[in-house]
This record gives C-alpha cells, sequence and structure tokens, in this order.
C-alpha cells in the first residue's frame, strides 16, 4: 500500500519485487535536456553531423537514460518519499531518438537498520539491454 505521498514504506517492499516503465524519448526530450543540462554535443542535436558517425542518427544522452529509472524509482518504486543515494551504471547502447525505452526495476537487498534498499537497475530497446546498474535508495519507514 503507498504511503500518504504515493510510495511505498520500506516495510511494504520485498526483496525480489519488481517494476517496470516505459517511456519513448523524443527530439523534444532530448533538445530540452541538452537546454537543461548544457550537453549541447552534435551527436544528440544535429542529423547532418550525427549522419557521418558510427551510430548515422542522433543519439540520446546516456544520462537522460538513465534519468528514467530515476523516474521509475522516483515517482513509482519505492516512488515519491524515497531519497535516491547512489547509483552505478554501465552504458551497454546508444539509444535512437525516438526509441521506446523500458526500465526494470528489481530489489536485491533490504536494509532494515538504515531503511535502503539495493535494486538492480536494467533499461532496454527492443529487447536489447542498453544500461545496467544498481541503486541505492533510501526509503521512508512510514
Amino acid at each position: 500500500m503507498p504511503n500518504q505521498l504515493g510510495g511505498y514504506t520500506f516495510g511494504e517492499l520485498e526483496l525480489g519485487q519488481v517494476f517496470d516503465f516505459s517511456k519513448v524519448i523524443s527530439k523534444e526530450d532530448v533538445k530540452k535536456f541538452a537546454e537543461a543540462s548544457g550537453d549541447n554535443n552534435p551527436i544528440h542535436l544535429d542529423e547532418a553531423y550525427a549522419a557521418t558517425t558510427q551510430f548515422k542518427n542522433c543519439i540520446v544522452h546516456g544520462v537522460l537514460t538513465a534519468g528514467l529509472v530515476s523516474a521509475a524509482i522516483g515517482m513509482h518504486m519505492p516512488g515519491p518519499g524515497s531519497i535516491y543515494v547512489g547509483q552505478n551504471l554501465q552504458f551497454r547502447r546508444p539509444v535512437k531518438v525516438g526509441a521506446k525505452v523500458d526500465v526494470h526495476l528489481e530489489i536485491k537487498e533490504l536494509n532494515p537498520d538504515k531503511k535502503f534498499v539495493t535494486i538492480a537497475t536494467t533499461a532496454s530497446v527492443d529487447g536489447k539491454t542498453v544500461l545496467t546498474g544498481e541503486a541505492l535508495v533510501m526509503v521512508p519507514a512510514e
């Protein structure tokens, strides 16, 4: 049952619990991210330039893809009220603009003393892994 903010409390989480979240990353999403972050690398924004690279198309900022993991954690599981404490990431493949990114979260460890959970994080496009990692999240006790 979600807490008063809509997220889970520590006691409501279980080892092996999973959550899936998907989003199509649009050209507008990439543009807004570039504006907000200041990362205007032409591989993300300039189709003519990107066509000359090994990718042949604009690719999404890796950290924007990782931001979908943050959205899944912060809004769904554990959800509002949780605090993202740490994340390790490995970017496995590029994500092309317009791709549907599927995020998968799985609780791997519960630390009842600190009310922390360790969550395996994976993102994929068309069944191919584009990002893997592990998040450490502090969860409200109640």
